[in-house]
C-alpha cells in the first residue's frame, strides 16, 4: 500500500472525484439500458422473457468477474485495474449501440460486465490506500453513493438523446464520457504501477481465514440486489407500459428513487460511525428489515403514488444496509487482500444483479402480473432480513 504521507491531498481528492464520476458512468450506462429495454424489444420484436434475458446478460458477466477482478488488482495495483476497466467497459459501451441483432447485444452486454467487474474491487482499494482508517467507513459510503448519483442524472442527460436520435446513440456517448474520465485519472494519478514495487508477496485468497461475516453479508447484497436490480431493470418498463407514462415524464420519474438511495449511501458511513458504533450490524438489520416492510407496502399498492412512495422509500433503506456492509468491511478487512475480499461480497451483490431482471421478467411473463413480480421480491426481502441474523460479533 502506498504512504499515504506521499500522496497530495490534491491528488487524493483527486483521485476520489475521478473514481466518483467513473462509478457514476458505470452506472448511467445501467440506467439507459433499463429505460432502452422497451424500444430495444419493439427494434428486435422480443417480449419480457428476452428483454430480461438482455438485462442480465451484463450482471452474469459483471458477477463472474467480481472475485477474479478482486484477486488482478491485488497482484496488480488498483490503478492499473481502474484504468484497464475504464478503457474495456468504455469501449464495449460504444459497442452496445452498435448491436446488429439481440443475440449480439446480449453477447455485448456479456462482455461489457465481464471489462466492468474489476472496477469495484479497484476503486474500493484505491479509496482504501488513500484514506486512513478513521476516515475510510465514510470515504467508501461516499464513493459508493456515486452509484445513485449516476442511476438519477442519466436520465435526465440521455432521455433527451434517446428521444432525438434513439437508444445506440446514447450508449455511444456515455462510451465518450468514459474515455474522457480515462484519460483525467491516468494524469493525476501518475506514475501508475504500485503494486509490486513495495516488495508485496504474490496474494492469493485465504478462504479459511475470510471473517465469517463476510459470507452472511454475500447473501444479504445477493437479496437486496435482487430487489433493487430487479427494480432498476423494470420500473421503467412498467411505467411505460402499465401507467401510460410518457418518455418525457419518465424522465423525472425514474431519478426519484435512486436520488433516495444516493442520499442513504452518502450518509450510510457517517451513520455507522457516529450512531452505530460497536454495534453496526444493527443498522444492517434495521435497515433490511425496513426494506422487507417497504416492499411488502409497494406489493399491496394499487395506485402509482403508492407505488413511487414504496420504491422510494425501497431505496432509501436498501442502500443503508448495503453500503453499511462496505462500510463495515471496510473496518474488518486485510490490506493485503482487500481487493479479492472486496470481490467475494461484491459477488453476492451482483449475483442478484443478474437473478433480479431475470426473475421479473420470468414472472411477469408466466404469470401476467407485476403484482406477481413484486412479491417475489418481498421474499427476497424476507431472505435478507434472515441472514441478518447470522451477523455476530468476531
Amino acid at each position: 500500500m502506498e504512504n499515504l504521507g506521499n500522496t497530495t491531498v490534491a491528488k487524493k481528492w483527486g483521485s476520489f472525484l475521478l473514481l466518483y464520476l467513473g462509478y457514476m458512468i458505470l452506472f448511467a450506462d445501467r440506467t439507459v439500458m433499463n429505460i432502452s429495454l422497451a424500444y430495444i424489444g419493439k427494434d428486435f420484436h422480443v417480449g419480457a422473457a428476452a428483454l430480461g434475458t438482455t438485462a442480465s446478460a451484463f450482471f452474469l458477466g459483471y458477477t463472474l468477474m467480481q472475485i477474479p477482478g478482486g484477486y488482478l488488482t491485488d497482484k496488480f495495483g488498483s490503478k492499473v485495474m481502474v484504468i484497464i476497466s475504464l478503457f474495456a467497459w468504455s469501449l464495449m459501451t460504444m459497442v452496445t449501440g452498435w448491436a446488429w441483432s439481440l443475440a449480439a447485444l446480449i453477447a455485448i452486454r456479456f462482455l461489457f460486465g465481464i471489462a466492468e467487474g474489476p472496477y469495484p474491487a479497484a476503486a474500493l482499494k484505491r479509496i482504501s490506500e488513500n484514506y486512513d482508517k478513521s476516515e475510510k467507513s465514510q470515504a467508501t459510503s461516499a464513493l459508493i453513493s456515486s452509484n445513485y448519483a449516476g442511476a438519477a442524472v442519466a436520465p435526465l442527460i440521455i432521455v433527451p438523446i434517446i428521444a432525438s436520435s434513439g437508444w445506440r446513440n446514447a450508449f455511444v456517448w456515455l462510451g465518450i464520457g468514459g474515455l474522457i474520465i480515462l484519460i483525467a485519472y491516468y494524469l493525476v494519478e501518475r506514475p501508475i504501477n504500485n503494486s509490486q514495487e513495495n516488495g508485496q508477496s504474490r496474494p492469493q485468497i485465504e478462504w479459511e481465514k475470510i471473517d465469517h461475516r463476510v459470507w452472511a453479508f454475500v447473501v444479504i447484497g445477493l437479496a437486496l440486489n435482487i430487489i433493487t436490480k430487479g427494480l432498476e431493470t423494470w420500473m421503467p418498463v412498467y411505467f411505460l407500459q402499465e401507467q401510460g407514462i410518457n418518455l418525457k415524464n419518465l424522465a423525472w420519474l425514474v431519478p426519484l428513487p435512486v436520488i433516495s438511495g444516493g442520499i442513504a449511501a452518502f450518509i450510510s458511513g457517517f451513520v455507522m460511525v457516529h450512531l452505530f458504533k460497536k454495534h453496526e450490524r444493527w443498522m444492517i438489520s434495521i435497515a433490511s428489515f425496513l426494506t422487507l416492510v417497504f416492499m411488502f407496502g409497494l406489493f399491496k399498492s394499487t395506485s402509482l403514488v403508492g407505488v413511487v412512495i414504496f420504491d422510494v422509500l425501497i431505496y432509501f433503506v436498501k442502500s443503508l444496509a448495503f453500503t453499511g456492509i462496505f462500510s463495515f468491511i471496510a473496518q474488518i478487512l486485510s490490506e493485503r487482500s482487500y481487493g479479492s475480499s472486496i470481490g467475494i461480497v461484491n459477488f453476492g451483490g451482483q449475483l442478484g444483479g443478474f437473478v433480479g431482471p431475470l426473475l421479473i421478467g420470468w414472472i411477469v411473463q408466466v404469470a401476467g402480473s407485476y403484482s406477481a413480480a413484486f412479491f417475489g421480491l418481498v421474499i427476497s426481502a424476507l431472505i435478507a432480513v434472515i441472514a441478518c441474523l447470522f451477523i455476530r460479533k468476531a
